[in-house]
């Protein structure tokens, strides 16, 4: 009986699903509802890795959702993603059941790696966005080109003196 448990335990790969949930969600039924999600995965024996609680975005094209035999149309959602390790075998299960969860618009589920892979932002000096030679302003004086061989001039001149 522990060889199967260690079999399936070994043959476990890392998966990552991002959801939508309907914004009719009350904000502090979010959590729950999270919760929820990541309780069906552990009763399949999936094993959290990483997540990020659902936030409301706006959603780049309208999204339709039938629930009870009503269309409902959605501009808005809530977005959240939890990558966990699950036997393969039980990947479809946890798609059927959020195929009918009534609070789950659409979902995605790929491989993944255990590794966080989230970019993070990059340090940007302030000045390393400005122009070389910024456009002239009112008032401004035009820059003069400097001649190289006056100058050597001048400072042999300083330089004798």
């Amino acid at each position: 009986m522990e060889e199967n448990i260690k079999n399936t335990d070994s043959d476990a790969r890392v998966y990552e699903v991002g959801y939508l949930l309907v914004p009719t969600i009350p904000g502090d039924e979010v959590p729950a509802v999270y919760g929820n999600l990541k309780e069906l995965i552990s009763s399949l024996g999936g094993e959290v890795i990483a997540d990020e609680m659902p936030k409301q975005i706006n959603l780049a094209y309208q999204m339709l959702k039938v629930v009870q035999n009503i269309r409902n149309k959605f501009d808005t959602a809530y977005f959240g993603w939890i990558k966990f390790e699950m036997n393969p075998e039980k990947v479809a299960d946890l798609k059927k059941k959020m195929d009918l969860d009534p609070k789950v618009i659409r979902f995605l589920t790929t491989k993944t790696v255990k590794e966080n892979t989230i970019a993070t932002k990059k340090f940007v000096r302030a000045d390393m966005g400005k122009y070389k030679h910024s456009p002239k302003k009112e008032g401004e004086e035009t820059p003069v080109e400097i001649n190289k061989e006056e100058i050597d001039k001048e400072i042999d001149a300083m330089v004798e003196a």
